[in-house]
């Protein structure tokens, strides 16, 4: 035996296994960020009405440059509303909250997500630059934090893929509520109740992601499923309607439980021959890269599984500093020295598991 309790994972083309290592622990402090002060505006640049003290109820003791502004606008009827704005905002104290750089980053980041990277990467340095020493400085922040958040996003695409590719989906599907039936509010929640109903009593696995329609802003739900043979609820049936984007009629799959309970679904069947799953992820991939929108993965989808390997069982050491190694695609699986069989969907569900 070449290496025990390796962690294998399916890249959609070969298997790969990564060989357990152990390294020291090391304990490290969490480093404390160093907090600013952050002024709050309003969309417009101004603060609430209750925030804002009336120009008309003016103590003895304010200073010389309040009563000349009150008595200004007493005797002048005529005076334009938006210069009478604008002094009442200079009287008006300003909102401030405490947070650190890059939580302010984060927010700025957000906020800006339609906006092509360059765009977004100078306005962020324009809205930060007051809170550094030197406009270098600035600028060095928000491309290390640009390079985080790209990194991340590498990160969620690779354990995205490797669940994916373990989990053996069976349908790509859409859900979209009825306003008779739901609110917005109510269909996210009653729908992930009903997610996580199935995957606990009918061993269902899914992920997927919330996305709304860019014309009418209709929240709905794209997801990759796993649905065991015999445990659909209701009927799966054919529909024939009218496509609002394609402008013309389509056929698609439906279902009589989710239609009744929620609005409308849509089930496309995966066929591995097809290869539909590369496109589905691809797909999926396209929310979390340009919204930034979040993953949403049911309990017990895991990226690995744990396998002995053999030494015939290798083709050869890949990736940095050939670290890990491309197997065959019989390889035989062991657990703990055991055979359980050559890898398949049937093998592989009865090994151990990890992420």
């Amino acid at each position: 035996m070449a290496f025990g309790e390796t962690k294998v994972y399916f890249d959609g083309s070969h298997y790969i296994a990564i060989p357990h290592t152990t390294r020291p622990k090391k304990i490290r402090p969490k480093r404390m960020e160093e907090q600013i002060t952050v002024i709050e505006k309003m969309e417009d640049g101004t603060l609430e009405n209750s925030d804002v003290p009336s120009v008309f109820n003016i103590d003895s003791e304010c200073d010389d440059n309040v009563v000349k502004i009150t008595q200004e606008i007493e005797t002048n009827d005529k005076v334009n509303e938006e210069t009478e704005k604008e002094k009442v905002v200079q009287l008006a104290p300003q909102k401030t909250r405490k947070l650190t750089r890059k939580e302010l980053f984060n927010e700025l980041y957000d906020k800006y997500i339609d906006l092509s990277k360059s765009k977004r990467k100078k306005i962020i340095e324009e809205e930060m630059i007051s809170y550094f020493s030197t406009p270098e400085f600035c600028k060095s922040f928000v491309e290390t934090q640009f390079e985080r958040k790209q990194r991340n996003l590498i990160c969620r695409r690779v354990r995205m893929a490797r669940k994916a590719n373990l989990a053996n989906f069976n349908y790509f599907c859409t859900f979209t509520y009825d306003n008779s039936k739901h609110t917005e509010e109510t269909f996210k929640k009653k729908l992930k109740t009903c997610f996580r109903n199935f995957c606990f009593r009918n061993n269902w696995r899914y992920m997927g992601v919330w996305e709304r329609a860019p014309e009418s802003n209709r929240l709905h739900f794209h997801g990759l499923f796993n649905i065991p043979d015999n445990s659909m609820p209701g009927e799966l049936k054919e529909v024939s309607d009218y496509d609002t984007r394609s402008h013309k009629m389509r056929t698609t799959i439906q279902s009589s439980y989710f239609n009744e309970r929620f609005g409308r679904s849509d089930f496309e069947e995966i066929d591995e021959n097809e290869r539909r799953l590369g496109h589905a992820l691809a797909y999926l991939m396209k929310y979390i890269e340009k919204t930034g929108e979040k993953i949403v993965y049911s309990k017990g989808l895991p990226q690995y599984f744990i396998s002995d390997i053999l030494d015939e069982d290798i083709v050869c050491t890949i990736g940095q500093e050939d670290k890990k190694l491309l197997l065959f695609d019989d390889f035989m699986c062991l657990d703990e020295g055991c055979f359980m069989g050559k890898v398949c969907p049937e093998v592989i569900e009865q090994m151990r598991k990890s992420n």
